[in-house]
């Protein structure tokens, strides 16, 4: 029992980490949009094989956390911890000028705890959105040259509570609440490079953002053989509401350019604390298979919809796109039995995603895909513990060079730790 309290001390202190440095980690002028990068709720052994969950239960030896879709979590049958850390590099290219980044965070941590054989809860928190970006105009006023520059950083993260359960003996259903929260600044500057003496300004609007969202998800399991299944799962929400409260200062301030310092901020112009308003998100769809051999292989599909076109902020619409997403990909373990070669027990995972995403320029949609893959790498385990340390790998693009736009190409890598132990269960002999 000590070493429960002890583990859950851990957990309540990771929590708390990973809340505070969920914020800031883009570097995509494509995150000024909407909420920012929107990050699916997927862990690496998900992410390795595309994105891939709605039909993703239990495909080897190890119980998995699958929030994507809560109807998997009725698969859990040992306590499972899993936490991880991902880093972004992106190069981002305008007509022959290219400029490279490099993010990383903490991700994700989450658990699933068994309740009976066929059921079980998961907690947690991870990412909801990114916004990180910085960009520059230049003009002339009056005969001097002056600089516009936009930029934005923060993020909104997720901290949910899900249930899962078994109905009969193929049905699983499972749902998730959520609370969504963090703050979005978004910044408008005006300098003048070659006047030492001039004021600058900068417009900053802060956006804190927070509310309940409530997803729900089933999965339909059926042996085809005596060897194998097939899963088809469905994922969604009927649309959440979440409150956002904006305040915008204008302040002036005095900057060395040749040195790149800027003086605090000398006085404030404007001020404005203005009333919540409502952000309403879109009504999401998610369909998807797996067929798999228990321990050894598992392949499948998934295909997404959301109505991003109907997003309001306010009264606001501001012209988002609706978004479709499709997910290819399936994992392979040599031989799960394997004593003496280490490289049979490993899981071997490949997949593809492509994404239409809600952003649209100059009659220009911002697509995105990518080419995922990855390994879950069992580690020495005890009788009643078991490790595995999963890692995935997303080569991508999105954008486009055309109509002078910015195409991005990037490398996400992820590492995560599962661990699978008997926490909590009441043992028959003391």
């Amino acid at each position: 029992m000590i070493k429960v309290f002890k583990n859950i001390a851990l957990v309540v202190f990771l929590f708390s980490t990973v809340s505070s440095s969920a914020q800031n980690t883009s570097s995509s002028p494509y995150s000024q949009f909407g909420l920012g990068d929107l990050k699916n709720s997927l862990l690496p052994q998900n992410k390795a094989i595309g994105g891939l969950s709605n039909g993703f239960r239990k495909p080897g030896p190890y119980s998995n956390i699958n929030l994507a879709n809560p109807a998997s979590y009725s698969a859990i049958q040992l306590t499972t911890f899993d936490i991880g850390a991902t880093t972004d590099l992106r190069q981002l290219s305008k007509t022959g000028v290219s400029e490279n980044s490099f993010n990383a965070i903490l991700s994700h941590i989450t658990i699933g705890v068994p309740v009976s054989p066929k059921s079980a809860l998961s907690f947690g928190i991870l990412p909801f959105s990114q916004t990180g970006y910085q960009y520059k105009n230049s003009g002339t006023v009056g005969g001097s040259k002056v600089d516009y520059i936009y930029s934005g950083d923060g993020g909104l993260s997720k901290a949910y509570l899900g249930y899962g359960f078994g109905l009969g003996k193929n049905l699983n259903i499972g749902f998730n609440a959520a609370y969504i929260f963090g703050n979005i600044k978004q910044n408008r500057s005006t300098e003048f490079p070659e006047d030492l003496g001039a004021l600058n300004s900068r417009t900053t609007e802060s956006d804190n953002i927070s509310g309940l969202s409530f997803d729900y998800g089933i999965q339909y399991e059926g042996n085809l053989s005596k060897t194998t299944k097939l899963v088809i799962g469905y994922s969604g929400n009927n649309g959440n509401h979440l409150k956002a409260r904006n305040m915008t200062v204008t302040t002036r301030y005095l900057k060395d350019f040749a040195q790149g310092n800027e003086s605090p901020a000398l006085d404030s112009t404007f001020f404005s604390e203005g009333d919540s308003r409502k952000l309403d998100l879109p009504v999401s769809h998610s369909l998807g298979f797996a067929f798999q051999k228990t321990d050894y292989w598992m392949v499948g599909a998934d295909v997404s919809y959301a109505k991003w076109s109907a997003f309001r902020s306010g009264a606001a619409n501001p012209g988002l796109n609706d978004t479709y997403g499709v997910a290819v990909g399936g994992q392979f373990t040599p031989d799960p039995t394997a004593v003496s070669n280490y490289f049979k027990l490993v899981e071997y995972r490949l997949g593809f995603k492509y994404d239409k995403t809600y952003v649209k320029i100059n009659d220009n949609d911002i697509n995105q895909y990518g080419l995922t893959l990855g390994l879950g790498l069992p580690l020495q385990s005890s009788r009643t513990t078991f490790y595995r340390v999963n890692f995935a790998a997303e080569i991508g693009q999105r954008g486009t060079l055309e109509s002078s736009l910015i195409r991005e190409r990037y490398v996400n890598l992820t590492l995560g730790f599962t661990m699978n132990d008997r926490w909590f269960i009441k043992p028959k002999f003391d």
